[in-house]
């Protein structure tokens, strides 16, 4: 049986009936013993209230530990660190920290706040000056981030938060387990010395993954596309093939020395599950992917 750990990624919920899928969904996944959930923090801070109701029950509720997204973008440095604190004092000691960015930026160009920390190497700084115990985890870019225009410039942007305090990264998802493979030797050959987790996205809709690839600059392979323009909106198709191709790429990073791993579950369980049950049983699913 492969032995490896993972983490998993949901949104705050709008609505009622979002607020009740999303516990059908922890209700599940809690029982895989997970090594965090991890929940989002939107665009320009817009899940504010939201994301901090739902770190706050599900630690009062339930047997995971929570960490909280927080971004630069739509507030001060001291609206920021109060809510830090706030997060402190209810119990929460890790931070996903991220740059960010505003809703609605023009031409996709970050404009930092001039009373804001404006990079996310500003934020963990923050974040450390006030808890030298808390986990912090920030993002890497296994294709680069879309504004790095070079590898020194991504790998210069990580090492800055890593010297400001940051724990680990988790990465943008990506498809091919080589693209994370050769991600992490181009860290490690820049003496950068942080673990990486890579980040595995279970989306069964074709077009919602592919609005964001295209947003995040992540290369979708033909292979994948051709296998959702073949499935059309057979849905249960579609989820198999997300299914499948995730299993792939977990089997191919454990066989590259990879042994955790962050799925972001767009707040729902059978994807998940299935592909942890999968890999767990050393499944011959690699075949039926690549058919």
């Amino acid at each position: 049986m492969a032995q490896f750990d993972y983490s998993f990624e949901f949104f705050p919920p709008k609505t009622e009936l979002a607020g009740t899928r999303l516990d059908a969904a922890l209700d599940v996944l809690q029982s895989y013993d997970p090594s965090f959930v991890s929940i989002t923090y939107g665009a320009g801070g817009t899940t504010r209230e939201r994301t901090f109701k739902t770190v706050r029950r599900i630690l009062k509720n339930r047997p995971v530990t929570p960490a909280t997204h927080l971004t630069c973008v739509n507030a001060s440095r001291e609206e920021i660190d109060v809510i830090v604190q706030e997060y402190l004092d209810l119990g929460v000691n890790h931070f996903v920290a991220l740059r960010g960015d505003p809703p609605g930026a023009v031409d996709g160009i970050y404009s930092p706040r001039a009373d804001g920390y404006a990079y996310g190497s500003d934020l963990v700084s923050g974040i450390r000056k006030r808890s030298n115990d808390a986990i912090i985890s920030v993002s890497a870019y296994p294709e680069r981030h879309p504004e790095s225009g070079d590898w020194d410039t991504e790998l210069d942007n990580l090492k800055r938060k890593i010297d400001a305090g940051a724990d680990q990264a988790i990465t943008q998802f990506f498809f091919e387990p080589e693209t994370f493979l050769k991600f992490r030797d181009r860290v490690s050959a820049a003496g950068l010395d942080i673990p990486i987790i890579p980040g595995i996205m279970l989306q069964p809709n074709f077009k919602g993954l592919q609005k964001m690839s295209d947003m995040c600059g992540v290369a979708v392979p033909f292979e994948l596309s051709r296998k959702y323009d073949k499935a059309g909106d057979d849905t249960k198709q579609r989820e198999r093939i997300a299914t499948d191709y995730a299993t792939r790429q977990v089997l191919g990073l454990l066989d590259g020395g990879v042994k955790q791993f962050h799925f972001y579950t767009l707040n729902a369980a059978p994807i998940a599950v299935e592909v942890i049950e999968n890999v767990k049983g050393g499944s011959s699913v690699t075949k039926r992917a690549n058919g």
